[in-house]
This record gives C-alpha cells, structure tokens and sequence, in this order.
C-alpha cells in the first residue's frame, strides 16, 4: 500500500489531501536556488579537524599559544576542562555542521567554508586559564 492510499484509509483524508497537494507543488515548482549554468559543488568526503591554542597565559602549565593538536589523534592530550567545553563543538563541525555567528568585529571573526576551511572559537572554563582555542575544519575531496 503506497503512503497517500495509507493516509487516507486511517481516517486522516485531510493529512492525505495536504501530503498530496505538497508533493505535487514540489514536482511542479521548478529550484530556482541554484542557477542552472553553475554546477553543484562536489561534497566533501569528510572532514579534518585540528584544535590551535590562539590564546593562553605566558604561564600557563597545560597549553601554550601556538600549540597544535590534531582531533582525534591527541584528543588525550586535551586539558578536561578544555576537552568538556570543546566537545561539542568538535563532533558539530567533524560532522559537517557550520555554526552560524560570527563574531564579526572581534579578533574572533570566523571563516565560514572559504575554499573548505571553517573555524570555530571555544573559551575554556577555567577561570584562571584565558585559554582560547580555535578549531579549524578543513573538507577533504578526495
């Protein structure tokens, strides 16, 4: 039994109707969100994801400004107050989310997927660390 012969024998022929109308209007309307002389971007295959200490204390014991880590490789290396508060945000963008604000007019301003790299900013919790770290997302076509 097809979904639309479904609907309208379970005593919902007003759902039927509306799931009907919705799917002609879909097959009738043309998309006009992509022009037709440009071809579709390939989608990436997946996605590398690396965490950079872009602000720490001169003192600081755990990170250092400039480190670099690589996600999942050293995720181990993660302070835990960082790793808590920067999880979410990591699984988001290694899954091909792009959060978005932008922080425009802060030294935080992002890059949204300019030639496939985004980044994102997460402040550590710590309150006495001023730890700042940038994750940079870059897709991989190959």
């Amino acid at each position: 039994m097809k979904r639309r012969e479904f609907v309208a024998t379970s005593g919902c022929g007003l759902a039927a109707l509306f799931a009907s109308n919705a799917t002609l209007e879909a097959q009738q309307t043309p998309d006009v969100s992509k022009p037709a002389d440009k071809p579709a971007q390939a989608k990436p295959k997946g996605w590398k994801v690396e965490l950079e200490i872009y602000e720490a204390r001169e003192d600081s014991w755990c990170h250092k400004k400039g480190d670099r880590l690589a996600y999942p490789a050293d995720w181990g290396k993660v302070c835990p107050w960082l790793r808590a508060s920067l999880d979410p945000f990591v699984r988001l963008l290694g899954s091909g989310v792009t959060l978005p604000w932008k922080y425009e007019g802060t030294p935080y301003e992002k890059v949204i997927d300019t030639n496939g790299v985004t980044t994102e900013y997460v402040r550590c919790p710590d309150p006495t660390a001023n730890l700042v770290v940038k994750i940079i997302r870059t897709a991989i076509y190959a």
